[in-house]
């Protein structure tokens, strides 16, 4: 068990190399990927907030005995985030030090790189690297073969202060498509003012079975305008087998889904990370997804998180820094189709 998370962060500082509109359409870094929303694998493994990809479950650290890491110790300053050391920790706990998301799939430490592998229906990744210009391009290969050999669609989840600097090029080189960049935002709980509500005739309910998810996903898709893919059964999947590492919501106006957003509870992490959040255009506007955030961030609390973490898209961005989010860098997931 760690005594706070003042150890934590000098490891990280030690052992990672950080980088020195109010309509919501896209929300919590959960946006539809190729065929249908995806996301930290989420239904993820998680690697922090949002609907993005299909096929990702949220992954969860590997320290901690299964219940949050509290107190951040020097990590915030003046109520703000202290940005270095916290991408430290981030890099640590939700890169490094993450366990697989479901039974079907594991997290593999092979040389210089962690991935995450599963069946072709899970999240398949490269979810953290230390490379430099003599071993990218080989290291690089090395991932395609083995993700070929599998059959399966890998990601490569790029970060900003990922290095060698120009490691993205070398991906595209090497095959892999990047979607579009999201931003990695990070906030302390404690210092965010959660006394936002819905507004007038909306109501937000908890999901928690077949019927929620049908409701949930049902927003999301006139949301992001696509299909839900995997992600809606790899969400009912986590709800029924481990239902304690996910809170999901659908707010209702009447008997209309109009928004729906999850959050993934990254056990043994100082981490909460926030998934869609994506409203139907009809009730874009009207503070649905500010009251979601602040909805889940209560939630977050009360377990014992210390940070909330988004992959934002550029809608949700300017939302989540008038609520008090900072920036931390920027994530880009990158592509390869087997054989490509």
């Amino acid at each position: 068990m760690l005594n706070g998370l003042d150890a934590t962060l000098s490891a990280s500082r030690a052992e990672t190399r950080p980088d020195a509109g109010t309509g919501v359409h896209m929300a919590d870094s959960d946006r539809p990927q190729g065929a249908g929303l995806a996301r930290w694998w989420p239904a993820r493994m998680v690697i922090g907030g949002g609907e993005r990809r299909p096929g990702r479950r949220a992954a969860t650290g590997a320290e901690g005995g299964g219940k949050p890491v509290a107190g951040a110790g020097g990590a915030c300053w003046g109520g703000r985030v202290n940005r270095e050391e916290v991408l430290a920790l981030f890099d640590r706990q939700m890169r490094r030090d993450v366990r697989a998301g479901g039974p079907s799939s594991r997290v593999e430490r092979e040389g210089r790189v962690v991935r995450h592998v599963g069946a072709a229906e899970d999240w398949n990744a490269v979810l953290w690297s230390d490379l430099d210009e003599a071993d990218a391009d080989a290291v690089i290969a090395e991932q395609v073969r083995f993700f070929d050999g599998l059959g399966v669609e890998v990601e490569w989840k790029l970060y900003g202060h990922d290095r060698p600097a120009d490691l993205g090029e070398r991906l595209v080189k090497a095959g892999f498509v990047p979607d579009d960049r999201e931003t990695l935002m990070v906030a302390q709980i404690g210092e965010l003012d959660l006394a936002v509500s819905p507004p007038e005739g909306v109501r937000l309910v908890p999901v928690t079975d077949e019927a929620g998810v049908d409701l949930m996903f049902r927003a999301s898709e006139q949301a992001f305008e696509e299909p839900s893919g995997h992600l809606r059964a790899q969400v009912l999947a986590q709800l029924t087998d481990d239902p304690e590492s996910i809170r999901a919501f659908v707010a209702m106006a009447g008997d209309e889904p109009v928004c729906g957003a999850r959050m993934e509870l990254n056990r043994g992490t100082a981490f909460a990370s926030l998934w869609g959040g994506g409203t139907v255009p009809a009730w874009q506007g009207r503070g649905i997804y500010r009251a979601l955030v602040a909805h889940r961030a209560r939630i977050a609390a009360g377990l014992g998180y210390e940070f909330l973490q988004v992959d934002a898209s550029d809608q949700s961005r300017p939302i989540l820094q008038r609520l008090g989010f900072e920036v931390l860098g920027t994530t880009t997931p990158y592509r390869r189709k087997p054989g490509s």
